[in-house]
């Protein structure tokens, strides 16, 4: 098998653009993290969180270097490993979106962030092409109703919205029926008095 020599090696710099760009769409890609920004979870500056959070990741890993540019392929001091990485996405999830994660995507979105790392390496961006092709298909994919944030007090939720309407109109025809039953009987209107010559009598309200 053929392995790719040093001197055949994209420049550090072009292999180092390219994980970074592989670490923004996984984040991009984890509906998770999606939902948290378009619901500003973590505040108006949600978006902004996102990128600061890809590029909190990236640091993690030491750059890579012409000089010795198959250092990275092997894990090392230097070098985070899966669960490491997984936990830096769950600590972040929770610190800065208050979002307590609680399934497996952390672990699948460190997997491609590590295989992502070891491909750059190598100078391949296979896993960064994948990433790419999904994030391009995605568009038009909601995530709503896939991930909801633990202690969510908003209820304006999108993906409540498409079926609120008939339930709203549900609730008040059978609420108006309980608070009907519910609600004291209304007092009866006092019989008008007519008197021996036929006219009705006047009474004035107290």
């Amino acid at each position: 098998m053929a392995t790719t020599a040093p001197e055949q090696l994209p420049p550090a710099a072009e292999r180092q653009t390219n994980f970074e760009q592989a670490v923004a769409y996984a984040l991009h890609l984890w509906p998770a993290l999606t939902l948290s920004v378009q619901n500003q979870w973590g505040g108006p500056d949600s978006a902004d969180k996102r990128d600061w959070f890809a590029g909190a990741i990236v640091e993690l890993f030491p750059e890579f270097t012409d000089a010795a540019p198959g250092q990275s392929t092997r894990p090392n001091a230097q070098e985070p490993d899966l669960e490491d990485v997984e936990t830096v996405l769950l600590q972040v999830m929770l610190d800065e979106f208050e979002v307590n994660v609680d399934d497996d995507s952390a672990v699948e979105v460190a997997q491609q962030i590590i295989r992502a790392r070891a491909q750059g390496a190598l100078g391949q961006t296979d896993e960064l092409s994948t990433l790419r092709e999904r994030f391009m298909n995605r568009k038009g994919t909601k995530v709503e109703g896939l991930f909801k944030q633990v202690e969510d007090t908003n209820q304006d939720t999108d993906w409540e919205s498409d079926d609120s309407g008939d339930e709203d109109e549900d609730d008040e025809d059978g609420g108006a029926d309980v608070a009907m039953e519910d609600a004291p009987a209304p007092s009866k209107k006092a019989e008008p008095e007519v008197d021996e010559d036929g006219f009705t009598k006047v009474t004035r309200k107290r």
